[in-house]
């Protein structure tokens, strides 16, 4: 049951996960013999709105679907999570999303994305889901989904909304997005891309949050795998470690934390704890394979 004070509106893709097991991930040109092979639901905005949804968020998933068997299952599925999916749409002549990942030994994956009906995901469908309640609400985005329709949210959106932004897969952005963004939640990948500051340890990444605060971003949260998460709000900065696990697939690491970080928010959590929560959170979905079926319930987190 659905704890969360404010709804959740996780608006993104929704992909079917292709999953081979091999000793390491094949270099440019090479074929490797890999192991097991799995299929999962996944896609950013899915897995996110799933593991908002098992975490107590109440979600309403905005994503496009194919008219497919694939989008017939991701459908089963979010039914089964208890998201709101009034505002799913399918599309008669394009494919559901699909990703094919190698996953190695130590739990690092190499992914490709075959976007399909995420590229239609328009901005109208979007707007009509936000404007379905008056109240302030939570909206986290990705960026598999088109950026015209991510501009015209940050751009329509209420100002009582949060807007939370994980610039993930790495992109650049245009500058005017930034002011409109409460909260910004790149990886070291992501935010050296996004500011031109190489993040690798503690000074690279106040450097970079303080470049996000220029542009207008009020929270930057930079995650870094196993280390944890580098938070500024503008006024402080800190580290927050993430358990210590033993992790066999991080594909959905990043997703798990930000439909966690969503869910703290929702439910009026401080920034530090809502941060500590979403790491935990994260720490455990590395311990299992597959993305949405990797996330945990909220009895497996602290309180």
């Amino acid at each position: 049951m659905a704890t969360s004070q404010r709804t959740i509106f996780v608006i993104g893709s929704s992909n079917t996960d292709m999953v081979v097991k091999s000793p390491r991930i094949p270099m440019p040109g090479e074929t490797i013999l890999g192991g097991e092979f799995m299929v999962f639901q996944g896609g950013k905005g899915a897995n996110q709105a799933v593991a908002a949804s098992r975490l107590g968020g109440s979600v309403t998933f905005v994503t496009s679907l194919g008219s497919d068997s694939f989008g017939d299952e991701a459908l089963k599925g979010f039914q089964r999570e208890g998201m709101d999916i009034t505002f799913v749409t399918r599309h008669p002549s394009a494919a559901t999303g699909v990703a094919l990942i190698s996953v190695d030994d130590q739990g690092r994956n190499s992914i490709v994305v075959a976007p399909g009906a995420n590229a239609k995901l328009g901005a109208k469908e979007a707007i009509n889901a936000l404007e379905s309640t008056r109240e302030s609400k939570i909206i986290l985005m990705q960026l598999e989904i088109p950026m015209d329709t991510i501009e015209k949210i940050l751009k329509e959106s209420s100002t009582g909304d949060i807007r939370i932004l994980n610039p993930a897969p790495a992109a650049k952005i245009p500058l005017h997005w930034y002011p409109r963004i409460q909260i910004i939640t790149p990886n070291e990948t992501e935010a050296s891309l996004l500011t031109g500051i190489n993040v690798i340890d503690l000074k690279s990444a106040t450097k970079s949050a303080e470049w996000f605060h220029e542009q207008g971003v009020q929270i930057v949260v930079i995650t870094l795998g196993e280390k944890g998460a580098f938070v500024s709000d503008g006024k402080s900065r800190w580290m927050t470690a993430s358990p210590q696990v033993h992790a066999i697939d991080s594909t959905a690491a990043g997703d798990c934390f930000n439909g966690a970080l969503a869910v703290a928010l929702a439910e009026n959590k401080n920034l530090e704890t809502a941060v500590q929560w979403a790491c935990e959170a994260a720490s455990i979905s590395v311990t299992r394979m597959g993305a949405q079926v990797s996330m945990p319930l909220r009895k497996e987190l602290k309180p």
